[in-house]
């Protein structure tokens, strides 16, 4: 499936069981929740990720999970754009926010990586920071003030079940968000998502 009506969107995580239900893999659950709504499944496995084709907004889309750890997604979307030879400006990628309050999503057509090594690893493949992106806050842990950019430990833990029920309402917006990217462009989606009044 290749073509001008075609994009890419990539949800940001770390593969294997033992991480599916972490902080750091709700980029992961956009995509599967994406995959539902165009009854797609992950079947396939090609340029270093699961995909799944669907269609969504009278859009084609390649839903992306990268199998190659949360470090080194830039490899496996730079192969995917060139697989199915396709432009940046194709291209969204979802992935998890220690910047953003629990629950609140936020998109964005560039900028630096925020201390997030998947994004920056795409940006460091890509060679570029224009790349259209959607962060899905996962909070920050107490105690922790503004300086912190990374803390392994807390993104590859698990939500507690009030937290999972914010995050969980999040995915369903974030996914939203995306069908409103694809059929009316990204500038609408910001202005209907980027918005203070969220959880």
């Amino acid at each position: 499936m290749k073509g001008s009506n075609l994009f890419l969107i990539v949800g940001l995580g770390n593969p294997g069981i033992k991480y599916a239900f972490t902080r750091h893999n709700v980029g992961f659950w956009v995509v599967d929740e994406l995959s539902s709504r165009g009854k797609a499944r992950f079947r396939e496995a090609r340029c270093r990720s699961y995909i799944a084709q669907a269609s969504l907004a009278d859009k084609k889309i390649i839903l992306a999970k990268p199998l190659t750890f949360m470090n080194r997604s830039g490899r496996a979307v730079a192969a995917l754009l060139e697989y199915f030879s396709l432009e940046q400006d194709r291209l969204l990628v979802i992935y998890d926010d220690l910047d953003l309050p629990l629950g609140r999503i936020r998109l964005r057509r560039g900028g630096g990586s925020g201390g997030h090594k998947g994004m920056a690893s795409v940006i460091t493949f890509l060679q570029s920071e224009n790349i259209a992106r959607l962060r899905l806050g996962i909070g920050r842990p107490q105690g922790f003030g503004e300086s912190l950019s990374y803390d392994k430990d807390y993104v590859l833990s698990t939500f507690s079940p009030a937290e999972e029920k914010i995050v969980l309402e999040a995915v369903l917006r974030a996914a939203d968000a995306v069908e409103i990217f694809l059929g009316r462009g990204l500038e609408e989606a910001m202005n209907k998502y980027n918005v203070r009044e969220q959880p």
